[in-house]
């Protein structure tokens, strides 16, 4: 297994040390989240909720088309014309208002110049409070747009260490985060390549109904070994 130079260390190299590498030799690093400004991480995570990612790379181009992809934009703009913008991301009159709102939040908070300086416990805190922005939305906007060390839980990270037996998968959002974060190193750009090794091991190994044959992980597995054992 090849060294790498941003490989998590963890006290007593512990799970999620080990998975990350073995999750890197198989996937290689996906450099993820791809936009091209802050702003277009939060808006793209605020619209993948509820769908995949490829909806979302369309809603935001109907965005840019339209030149709304902007703070002042998106809250001068009729809700029926926003969400004929998003459509493609599905729920998207619920999603035009809860851009809406954020962006509201976003630009009475001063932006991006203020908020930075806000230390990650009451941003992230301040996030939850925008009506339509729950826990994996929240970190995802602090990882991404904000370089915040903050580890995003979602459904592919409680299937995969589930089947792995290191969680139940069934915890409360922040107690999942919370192991992560007390086993790694807090380094922001290791969080977001963990993530999106992650969501892509979940998205083409180990799925509903799970590859194990091609799982890099499967020797550790108590879902594949249990599995095995009964047939």
């Amino acid at each position: 297994m090849r060294a790498h130079p941003d490989s998590p260390r963890s006290s007593g190299d512990r799970w999620a040390g080990q998975v990350y590498r073995m999750l890197l030799d198989q996937h290689g690093t996906r450099k993820w989240w791809p936009a091209e400004s802050r702003f277009e991480v939060m808006v793209g995570a605020i619209l993948t909720q509820n769908t995949a990612w490829t909806n979302v790379e369309k809603a935001i181009a109907n965005l840019k088309a339209a030149d709304m992809l902007g703070v002042n934009a998106i809250v001068q703009a009729e809700q029926e014309v926003l969400a004929g913008l998003i459509r493609s991301s599905g729920y998207f009159n619920v999603k035009a208002r809860r851009l809406r709102n954020f962006c509201e939040w976003y630009a009475g908070q001063g932006g991006y110049g203020k908020l930075r300086y806000w230390p990650t416990a009451r941003l992230r805190q301040a996030l939850l409070g925008v009506h339509g922005v729950g826990h994996e939305t929240a970190d995802d906007i602090l990882l991404y747009a904000f370089n915040r060390p903050v580890f995003v839980i979602d459904a592919y990270t409680r299937r995969v260490f589930g089947r792995l037996g290191h969680i139940g998968g069934d915890e409360p959002y922040d107690e999942i985060r919370a192991a992560f974060e007390q086993q790694l190193t807090s380094r922001p750009r290791v969080f977001a390549e963990y993530h999106a090794l992650i969501v892509q091991h979940g998205k083409h190994v180990c799925q509903s109904r799970p590859r194990c044959e091609a799982c890099t992980l499967n020797a550790g597995c108590r879902f594949y070994n249990s599995n095995r054992h009964s047939q």
